[in-house]
């Protein structure tokens, strides 16, 4: 193999599917940084013959990387391309192949947490999760076809562009202020979203009722009347306030509503 030989697409394809092991090797001192090696390999493997120059390339990948699974595709496709130029043209610092990645986890972090963990995932689970209560077999399949589109999706885009564009990612995401307006706009639809969602998932309805002459009043007819859903609402903003700023476990939150119902129900109150 001449040094003058650029990665073709089948280097490129292994690259692929080796970044979808990038949490294989996990620890909880340098974190996804054995995964993005191993991401590497079809490169290092095709530059370097020499086991000592191999070893230098693989430790110079071994600091600290954290960031999204399905977003690191783009710092791993980035340092690719960085590790191709030092390979065939040794113009550029070693060490600036960590800058650029270390530039790129932070904020690829947060943009993937917010869109996929935060946004995407928790709308499809929940329309998944409301079809499934309906004994709808396609609630399970369509989150599992969504999420696994996804997360090819997101990946090929990382390694491919990242590749293709090289540093210039880095130049475009900081200029373009990118990063901060997804997070922001994420943030919002995460929470609308999820706030949509509650009265479909949380049950809880009052069975206690008034009469007064011939007429029946009913506390959960008239509560609906004001706001559908305000119980379910309520709960769920207790439940909230109590696991996030009062740090009450959630175990012992579950068995309290357990104990509520059981009781709530016993005495007619649900």
């Amino acid at each position: 193999m001449s040094r003058n030989e650029r990665l073709n697409k089948s280097d490129l394809a292994k690259v692929y599917r080796r970044q979808f092991l990038i949490r294989a090797g996990l620890n909880f001192e340098r974190q996804q940084c054995v995964g993005f090696t191993a991401a590497l390999t079809p490169l290092i493997d095709k530059y370097y013959t020499d086991k000592e120059e191999k070893r230098q390339v693989m430790l110079r990948h071994m600091n600290l990387f954290l960031s999204q699974p399905m977003v690191a595709s783009l710092p791993i496709g980035v340092a690719l391309a960085m590790e191709e130029r030092i390979a065939l043209e040794n113009d550029i610092d070693p060490e600036a192949v960590n800058s650029v990645k270390t530039a790129l986890m932070g904020p690829l972090a947060a943009l993937g947490d917010s869109l996929i963990n935060g946004t995407l995932r928790p709308l499809v689970a929940g329309i998944a999760i409301t079809m499934a209560q309906q004994n709808n077999i396609l609630g399970p399949i369509l989150f599992l076809i969504v999420m696994s589109f996804t997360t090819l999706f997101v990946r090929y885009i990382g390694i491919y562009k990242g590749y293709e564009k090289g540093v210039e990612v880095v130049e475009d995401i900081h200029k373009s202020g990118l990063i901060e307006k997804l997070t922001d706009i994420a943030s919002i639809a995460a929470y609308v979203i999820v706030g949509g969602f509650i009265p479909g998932v949380v049950s809880m309805v009052l069975n206690i009722s008034f009469t007064t002459g011939d007429n029946v009043l009913s506390i959960q007819e008239q509560l609906d009347g004001l706001m559908p859903g305000l119980l379910p609402v309520i709960l769920t903003l207790v439940m909230y306030n109590l696991i996030s700023k009062r740090k009450v476990s959630t175990i012992a939150l579950m068995f309290g509503l357990m104990i509520l119902g059981i009781v709530g129900v016993y005495l007619g109150i649900f």
